[in-house]
């Protein structure tokens, strides 16, 4: 069979009303298996329209980083809590972050360091609630309706990798600056919650160190009194 019929026709049937229902769960099988969707995305754009491709692909995405986000939760989540319960500071400091879960999702998902299928399992592994994690998918709007719109703009899917590598226009330097500043604000704020977090660590340790000397059982001076 000649592929590029099978792909002609495949395109053709994705641009069919069915198609445009079935492309929701195909994306989300997409990114449940943790595939990069650049690419899908512009291609969204091409079938449907830079407005009603940047729906489909946020109603897959955030289809598909549930599914991924719950498997975390599910058996990978209690083996990442075994790992972390043999490091002590690791766990308190993973705690911490996760106290600003909301902001730290969205500064997360608007930035483009963060990839945003393993993203999906790392907050899967994480304390962040599902509320936070399902609020702040909103973040990846700006970068779904951009690529949409480059996908549009380029009209067929062999022009994409050309349409990448070319000069960027305002809209997509502005967004780039704020996926820069994202970057920068969630390094900050992870920083500073670490810090915190090995505050908080030392500060326990020192007050059950105070409270076993205090306690006449783990005592050795207690201990030595007691000899005859």
């Amino acid at each position: 069979m000649d592929p590029l019929w099978l792909s002609d026709h495949l395109l053709a049937w994705l641009r069919s009303p069915l198609g445009a229902v079935a492309f929701v769960p195909l994306y989300a099988l997409w990114v449940t298996l943790l595939l990069p969707g650049v690419w899908a995305s512009m291609l969204a754009g091409v079938l449907y329209g830079p407005l009603w491709g940047s729906v489909l692909v946020f109603a897959g995405a955030c289809l598909g980083a549930q599914a991924v986000f719950l498997l975390g939760r599910g058996r990978w989540r209690g083996w990442a809590r075994r790992r972390l319960a043999g490091a002590p500071r690791l766990l308190a400091v993973e705690r911490a972050v996760c106290r600003q879960g909301l902001v730290l999702v969205l500064l997360t998902r608007l930035s483009p360091a963060f990839p945003f299928s393993l993203l999906n399992l790392a907050y899967g592994l994480s304390e962040v609630s599902l509320r936070d994690y399902s609020i702040g998918l909103i973040g990846i709007l700006p970068g779904t309706v951009l690529f949409c719109a480059l996908g549009a703009a380029a009209g067929d899917p062999s022009r994409f990798a050309a349409l990448l590598a070319g000069p960027a226009d305002g809209v997509t330097w502005a967004l780039r600056l704020l996926g820069v500043a994202a970057t920068v604000a969630a390094v900050l704020l992870v920083g500073r919650q670490v810090r915190l977090a090995l505050v908080e660590r030392g500060v326990a340790s020192h007050v059950a160190m105070q409270a076993s000397d205090g306690d006449g059982r783990d005592s050795p001076t207690l201990h030595r009194r007691r000899l005859p």
